[in-house]
């Protein structure tokens, strides 16, 4: 078994009937940035909560910093970070106050506590804020906040459950320059998140469909599975009737996907031409401004992975 600082084999979880993690299979390697990618309900908070001895798998066995987590997850806990996808800290307090009460919690006292302290304020650009209330902060500050307060006791493992959902884009960026600073001082975070462009900056991602690992990979080694299959980018007046129009084209055609307001069409093979795919349109008297070959990108990969996933699984 790999000495990595997250080591998960055959992991599941059920509820009654229904089955929320489906004997899920992966590592993540110590310094590493481990994106989890997958749409709301796939499983990737359930996972998260196993992993962080919050909930109790139903089968399989999860090593976190080599710590089993079905038979001590209170030792799990003292060896993480965790941040939930829901604001975790207490709004009627102080900044200060939330960092001195996590503080007590982690254990710190005395001069170990307010040099953590110092450490958050400043991580957090929260200097000269210390006795703001909580609740009066925009949402990324309390974000910030919030991953400083995970981070009080030094963990070298970190957990980030949708951390940055809800955030405008400039805060969301700000944050992951603090993620990757984190990683690049030897701490392991595993993020789980919906935003593709979040996940492009992942060492590794690992797609969740219904509870099932659907890929696992770097950006690269995902966008692979296109190799022996061109896309091109379909723009005109209707990209609505564009891709209708595309579907209807199965021998030229593997599927199709709106991507803004263009269309990524999936070739059947690299023999076919975009002339070939511009000229079937115009036939049809649809306008067509251009039929343009295009690297695949982390959402074509994404719904890729979940059409072919989805055909496997049954009942």
């Amino acid at each position: 078994m790999s000495d990595g600082a997250i080591v998960v084999d055959r992991l599941t979880r059920d509820y009654g009937r229904f089955r929320a993690v489906d004997a899920l299979t992966f590592d993540v390697r110590r310094g590493e940035v481990f994106g989890f990618l997958g749409s709301n309900g796939a499983g990737k908070s359930t996972t998260i909560r196993m992993l962080c001895g919050l909930l109790r798998p139903t089968s399989g066995t999860a090593l976190v910093d080599g710590i089993d987590v079905s038979r001590d997850p209170a030792a799990v806990r003292r060896r993480i970070g965790y941040m939930s996808q829901r604001f975790s800290l207490y709004e009627g307090l102080t900044v200060d106050e939330n960092i001195r009460f996590y503080g007590g919690l982690y254990g710190l006292a005395g001069a170990r506590l307010e040099e953590r302290r110092a450490f958050v304020l400043a991580m957090a650009g929260l200097e000269g804020r210390e006795r703001e209330m909580t609740a009066a902060l925009s949402g990324g500050w309390r974000q910030r906040l919030a991953l400083g307060c995970a981070l009080l006791h030094e963990p070298p493992i970190l957990f980030l459950d949708e951390p940055t959902g809800g955030v405008d884009p400039v805060s969301r960026r700000d944050f992951w320059r603090l993620i990757d600073d984190l990683a690049a001082r030897g701490v392991t975070v595993l993020v789980t998140t919906h935003y593709l462009d979040e996940a492009e900056r992942c060492d590794r991602i690992a797609i969740i469909h219904d509870g099932r690992l659907a890929a696992l990979g770097t950006s690269r080694e995902l966008k692979a599975i296109f190799a022996s299959r061109p896309i091109v980018e379909v723009s005109g007046r209707d990209p609505v009737a564009l891709m209708t129009r595309l579907d209807a084209l199965p021998a030229l055609v593997e599927k199709t996907s709106l991507f803004g307001t263009n269309v990524h069409a999936v070739l059947r093979s690299p023999d076919v031409q975009p002339d070939a795919v511009r000229a079937a349109l115009e036939t049809s008297g649809l306008d067509v401004t251009s039929v343009v070959p295009v690297a695949p990108s982390l959402e074509d990969v994404f719904l890729d992975v979940v059409d072919h996933t989805a055909g496997r699984i049954g009942p």
